[in-house]
């Protein structure tokens, strides 16, 4: 259990240092924001405990959210990554029964390739990317006036995003296991 612990942590600390030091210097003409960070939530084991998603992804929104924004040094985004992280965390169980496999989940498996095969995974993580995407840059817009610019960065993100994903998912290293 404490081994199980120490390595989440890690896996913790690993993705957020990724996204703020690396990816959150990566912006494309404004449109597109890569947020590998999302990765971390998703792979949470299915039986992890709701209130620890929750915490866990309001814990990594809110980092990303305190460290300054890209190369430019923008201010601190208050909270909305907090937000769209903790909404995704709350989907997820949601999602799951949309795409549950025929047979069910094994409890003591990850929500990864390795068990469920990249068709699921790829469309596990493009709902759950678009939600959260969605969910952010409505957030920082805060207005439907150029509804055609937001969802094109709501759409552009997310297939980065949703690349970047996948490209770990077949380089990661590390064997495949059963959780636990």
């Amino acid at each position: 259990m404490i081994n199980t612990f120490i390595r989440y942590f890690i896996r913790f600390i690993l993705v957020y240092l990724f996204q703020v030091l690396v990816l959150n210097n990566m912006q494309y003409s404004g449109l597109i924001n890569p947020y590998f960070y999302i990765w971390f939530i998703l792979v949470l084991p299915f039986e992890t405990p709701g209130w620890l998603v929750l915490v866990s992804a309001f814990l990594l929104g809110l980092g990303i959210d305190l460290f300054p924004q890209g190369i430019s040094g923008a201010a601190p985004s208050m909270g909305m990554h907090a937000g769209a992280t903790v909404l995704l965390a709350f989907m997820r169980p949601m999602v799951w029964r949309w795409i549950s496999p025929g047979d069910g989940y094994d409890p003591k498996t990850l929500p990864d390739t390795h068990f469920y095969g990249w068709i699921w995974f790829m469309s596990y993580v493009m709902m759950l990317t678009l939600i959260h995407h969605l969910a952010l840059f409505l957030l920082e817009d805060f207005s439907f006036h150029r509804l055609h610019i937001l969802l094109l960065r709501v759409l552009l993100s997310a297939i980065f995003t949703w690349g970047i994903i996948m490209l770990w998912e077949i380089i990661k290293p590390g064997k495949q296991r059963k959780y636990g």
